[in-house]
C-alpha cells in the first residue's frame, strides 16, 4: 500500500512540470515574414506555371475603420 502512495506521489510531481520557451519577438516576426514571402512566391509560381490562377481562398476581410 505504501508503494502505491509513493508511486502516485512521484507521478503527481512529474505531472506538474512545465517548460516555458520564450522567443524574441523581433526574430519571431522575421521568421513569420520569411514564411509569408515563401508562400507568396509559391503561389505566384503556380500562377505562371499553369497559366491559370489557383482557386481563391476565403476573401480577406479588412478591419473596420475607427472614427
Amino acid at each position: 500500500m505504501k508503494k502505491i502512495f509513493v508511486i502516485s506521489g512521484l507521478l503527481a510531481l512529474t505531472a506538474c512540470v512545465t517548460i516555458n520557451i520564450y522567443f524574441p519577438a523581433a526574430e519571431a516576426q522575421k521568421a513569420a515574414d520569411k514564411i509569408i514571402d515563401e508562400v507568396w512566391q509559391l503561389k505566384n509560381s503556380q500562377k505562371t506555371d499553369t497559366g491559370k490562377t489557383p482557386p481563391e481562398q476565403a476573401p480577406e476581410t479588412q478591419p473596420a475603420e475607427s472614427k
